[in-house]
C-alpha cells in the first residue's frame, strides 16, 4: 500500500471567499466566530462533529474525523475575499437577514473587521445583479493578474503559506465547453482576446491555481470544470473540487433515488418545485442562469438510477425541476417533490416530500468542511480533481473516463476511505473478520 506523508497544518490557513458579502458567506463567518468563542456548536459539519471507524469493527474505535486526520483548527483560519458591494461583512449579514440581530451582535466586531476586495464582475454573465465595486482592465488576462496580486498581498499581510479559495458567488449563465477551454495555452490566449466563453468565475479559478491555492467551486458554473483548469491544477500540484453545494432538494434526491434502485422500484416521474427569496433566487429568476442550475440538478437521477442498465424501471421517467423567486421567503426556501413510482405487477405508488429549509444554514457547514478538506489535500500533495469530496456537491467533478457518483452513501464511504488511506489505514470493505472467519470455518467443515 502506498504510504502518504501529510505536512502538518503549521501556521495560519488563509481563506479567500468569492462572494464574501453573500448570505452563505456571512452566515458561515458568523458561525465560525461564534464557535471560536464557545457560543455555538458546529452542527452540520462533518469535519468537526463526524466520526470515522478506525481498524476493525470489533476494535470499537470511532474517533472524531478532526482527531483522526490532521485538519487545520478553525482557530487558525484567516478570512478575506472579494465582492461587488463595498460593505463590511456585518452590514452584509444584516442585509441578508439569515441570522437575527442577537446572534450577529455577539460576533459583530469580527464581522465588521472583514471588508471585501473589489471583485471581477461582468453583468453579461449574471444579469440580475449590478456591481459597482469592481475591477477594471484592458482584458480578462489583466483582470486575472489583478486577482493574483490580491492573493499575493493577502498572503503577505497575514504571513500565510497556504490559501484556499472558494466560490460562494452567484450562478452564471450557462456556458458549454469550447475550444478555448481545452488547454492552458488556449485559455491564456482566450483571456488576452477577451473570449466571451471565459466567465469571471474562470478567472478566479485560474488565478487561484496560479498562486498554488486550492480552489473550490460552490456554484454550478463551469468555472474550474474544464480540461484547461484540470491540466493546470495538476501542473501546479493544486487540488480542485466542485461543483454546486449540495444543500436542499438535491440532497433529498441522493438519498431517495438509491433507495428506489436498491428495492428495484420503477420510476414514472419526478417533479421538483422550489420557492426562495434570497439573492440566489433572484439570480436564478433569469432563464440563462437557471439553465446552469437546471443542468446541475437534472444530472443526479440518471447517474444514480442507471437507466441504461435498468431499462424496465428507469428508461422512460419524466424529470422536471422548477425554481421560483418568491421574495417573502428570503433565505427560507421550500421544496416540493412529487415522485410517481411503481412496484410489483406495475402497481403505482407515490412519494411526496415537503422540505422547508434554510439555504445558508445548510450551506455554511459545507463551506467549512470543504475548506478544511481542501487544505488537507493541499498538504497531502494531492492535485487535480478531488472526487472524494463529491458528497458535498450536486454535480461533482469527475475524471472524463468515468461516470460521476451521486449516491450519497457511496460518496460518504469514498470520503472516509480516502481519509483512511491518507492515514495509511486499510479501507473499510465490511468483509471483516467477524463474517469471513465464519465463512472459512463452514468451508473447512464441508471439505
Amino acid at each position: 500500500m502506498e504510504l502518504y506523508e501529510i505536512k502538518k497544518p503549521n501556521g495560519k490557513l488563509g481563506v479567500l471567499i468569492v462572494g464574501l458579502n453573500g448570505a452563505v458567506s456571512t452566515t458561515f463567518l458568523a458561525g465560525v466566530f461564534a464557535i471560536r468563542k464557545g457560543l455555538a456548536k458546529p452542527i452540520g459539519s462533518l469535519s468537526q462533529m463526524g466520526t470515522i471507524r478506525s481498524g476493525k469493527r470489533s476494535d470499537n474505535n470511532f474517533p472524531l474525523i478532526k482527531d483522526f486526520v490532521p485538519l487545520t483548527s478553525i482557530d487558525d483560519l484567516v478570512f478575506g475575499g472579494w465582492d461587488i458591494r463595498n460593505e463590511n461583512c456585518l452590514e452584509a449579514a444584516q442585509y441578508a437577514k439569515v441570522l437575527n440581530e442577537k446572534d450577529l451582535k455577539i460576533v459583530s466586531d469580527e464581522l465588521q473587521n472583514i471588508v471585501p476586495m473589489r471583485g471581477v464582475f461582468d453583468q453579461n454573465y449574471v444579469k440580475r445583479l449590478n456591481g459597482e465595486y469592481v475591477k477594471s482592465g484592458k482584458n480578462k488576462f489583466e483582470l486575472m493578474m489583478q486577482l493574483r496580486e490580491d492573493i499575493q498581498l493577502f498572503k503577505e499581510m497575514n504571513s500565510l503559506e497556504r490559501v484556499v479559495v472558494i466560490w460562494a458567488g452567484s450562478t452564471e449563465i450557462f456556458i458549454e465547453q469550447k475550444a478555448v477551454h481545452q488547454s492552458t495555452e488556449s485559455f491564456i490566449e482566450g483571456m488576452i482576446q477577451n473570449d466571451p466563453d471565459i466567465s469571471p468565475s474562470m478567472l478566479y479559478a485560474y488565478a487561484s491555481i496560479a498562486e498554488e491555492a486550492a480552489y473550490i467551486n460552490g456554484s454550478p458554473n463551469l468555472s474550474v470544470d474544464i480540461p484547461a483548469m484540470v491540466e493546470f491544477s495538476k501542473e501546479m500540484n493544486v487540488p480542485i473540487a466542485g461543483k454546486d453545494f449540495k444543500t436542499g432538494q438535491t440532497l433529498i434526491k441522493t438519498v431517495i433515488a438509491p433507495m428506489l434502485k436498491m428495492r428495484l422500484l420503477g420510476l414514472n416521474g419526478w417533479f421538483s418545485n422550489n420557492i426562495l427569496g434570497n439573492r440566489d433566487g433572484e439570480v436564478l429568476d433569469d432563464p440563462e442562469s437557471f439553465k446552469t442550475k437546471e443542468e446541475s440538478k437534472l444530472s443526479v437521477l440518471d447517474s444514480i438510477l442507471q437507466p441504461e442498465l435498468y431499462k424496465d424501471l428507469y428508461s422512460e421517467y419524466y424529470h422536471k425541476v422548477r425554481i421560483n423567486y418568491y421574495p417573502p421567503r428570503g433565505d427560507n426556501k421550500e421544496g416540493w417533490d412529487n415522485i410517481d413510482i411503481f412496484g410489483w405487477l406495475g402497481y403505482p405508488m407515490e412519494l411526496k416530500i415537503n422540505f422547508l429549509c434554510r439555504d445558508s444554514i445548510l450551506a455554511a457547514p459545507i463551506v467549512l468542511d470543504l475548506i478544511l478538506f481542501a487544505d488537507l489535500a493541499l498538504r497531502s500533495h494531492m492535485s487535480g480533481i478531488q472526487e472524494w469530496m463529491s458528497v458535498f456537491f450536486k454535480s461533482p467533478m469527475h475524471s472524463p473516463n468515468i461516470v460521476p457518483e451521486h449516491d450519497l452513501f457511496i460518496q460518504m464511504m469514498k470520503l472516509k476511505n480516502t481519509l483512511r488511506k491518507l492515514m495509511n489505514e486499510s479501507p473499510v470493505t465490511h468483509l471483516d473478520t467477524n463474517g469471513t472467519n465464519h465463512l472459512i470455518e463452514e468451508l473447512e467443515y464441508l471439505d
